[in-house]
């Protein structure tokens, strides 16, 4: 990245569109210089339902944001749910163009680009490659080889593919909102150097956001990007299960989850009572013990975290995760929600605790963590939006150039 960098990253949750701006400061580092959000229900269970309401809501968001930075904005980086991602792992070996020189920028970017030629299934497209690590002649692993001596190294890498049909819908809202999509990043992937601390950047890693209606899962070994996923359920699931078994409104629900919020019936000190305000039954008003209201919250949860288990089983990888970061406005103000999660994945789980957190308002994390994301990418040449570009190419294409822009210099 260059001093002066303006990155616009857009994440499209279940209850709103979220957008950040951040320009690269003198220190190399990221400033945020505008964030805002607005209400959204264009996406249910993962699935896009709705593209003139998301398009109007990222109309919206760019609107204030142009506003508040006086840019005018025509393109974004946005998110994309584990759904619909595919992860190949593929390694190269390349020989240094000059072996008394040392490996150059040209060789890692050669290599970079040769590392994308996989057999890519029907339906998916390339839309990122992810260095993991570059193993020298000698054996040694280091994270950048240019200037080490090495007659050849061998790079390990992780194409990302997507569905190209959420894709298309993705590139269709964005041009209804008047802007270009510069790159589309995994949710898990783009959270991954936010919401994780230093000691767990290194470690088999299963990072949880368990949003308003979807909890999006990502497994790391390392600098691996190993495996990601959307499960259709998150935080507004329990919403709507204690509006329904205890025949209230939505608003009183989840109020109520909000403040006597427990993941677990055991933990409860006193089981008081509760009046339900809003109850659509016979009586205006109903009693009922708090122990009833947990009861709820804990079915929901055992469902989310036994959902997660039954994935991880089926693809073979759940023995090699070591510990679970649990994170998102969906759970993560429910105690003991990491208590539950324990008990039923069978694996050290913890509320992140990463150091950028408090930085930044829940709301609007995802997004900053895709900018920050964009900012960090190795080997890149530029990762700045295009504030001018008004190109009507076809988008396959134009992320392949885009790919070959981050990593030719």
């Amino acid at each position: 990245m260059a001093i002066g960098d303006i990155i616009v990253g857009i994440d499209i949750g279940t209850s709103k569109v979220s957008l950040v701006v951040g320009e690269v400061n003198n220190f190399n580092q990221i400033e945020v210089t505008c964030n805002t959000s607005h209400k959204c229900d264009g996406i249910k269970k993962a699935k896009i339902i709705d593209e003139e309401d998301i398009a109007l809501a990222i109309h919206k968001v760019v609107e204030e944001a142009e506003t508040e930075t006086e840019l005018k904005i025509h393109s974004a980086y946005v998110t994309i749910p584990g759904k619909y991602v595919t992860i190949v792992q593929n390694s190269v070996v390349r020989e240094a163009k000059d072996k008394y020189a040392g490996i150059s920028t040209k060789d890692v970017s050669s290599a970079i680009m040769q590392v994308k030629d996989v057999e890519i299934p029907e339906g998916k497209t390339i839309i990122d490659i992810v260095t993991d690590k570059f193993i020298l002649e000698d054996g040694k692993i280091v994270s950048d080889p240019v200037g080490n001596l090495s007659a050849s190294f061998t790079l390990n890498a992780q194409v990302i593919l997507a569905d190209k049909e959420y894709l298309k819908q993705i590139v269709s809202i964005f041009r209804k909102s008047g802007l270009e999509l510069d790159g589309i990043v995994p949710i898990s992937l783009a959270e991954r150097n936010v919401m994780l601390d230093s000691n767990e950047m290194n470690d088999n890693i299963m990072l949880l956001d368990i949003g308003a209606g979807n909890t999006d899962l990502g497994v790391f070994e390392g600098n691996g990007f190993v495996y990601t996923n959307t499960i259709p359920l998150g935080g507004d699931s329990i919403t709507s299960d204690i509006s329904l078994v205890l025949n209230i409104e939505e608003e009183e629900a989840d109020k109520l989850k909000k403040q006597y919020g427990l993941a677990m019936k055991s933990y409860i000190d006193n089981d008081n009572e509760i009046i339900l305000n809003t109850y659509r039954g016979d009586s205006k008003t109903k009693v009922i013990k708090s122990s009833e209201l947990i009861e709820i919250i804990e079915a929901r949860i055992e469902e989310i975290f036994s959902l997660i288990n039954k994935d991880l089983i089926n693809q073979g990888i759940k023995q090699r995760i070591n510990n679970v970061i649990l994170t998102g406005q969906g759970i993560t103000n429910i105690n003991k929600s990491d208590v539950a999660g324990k008990v039923i994945l069978n694996i050290p789980i913890k509320i992140s605790t990463g150091r950028l957190i408090s930085t930044v308002r829940p709301e609007y994390r995802t997004a900053y963590s895709l900018v920050r994301y964009i900012a960090a990418r190795p080997f890149a040449k530029t990762v700045s939006s295009s504030i001018d570009s008004n190109s009507k190419e076809s988008i396959l294409y134009t992320i392949m150039e885009r790919i070959k822009e981050f990593f030719y210099s």
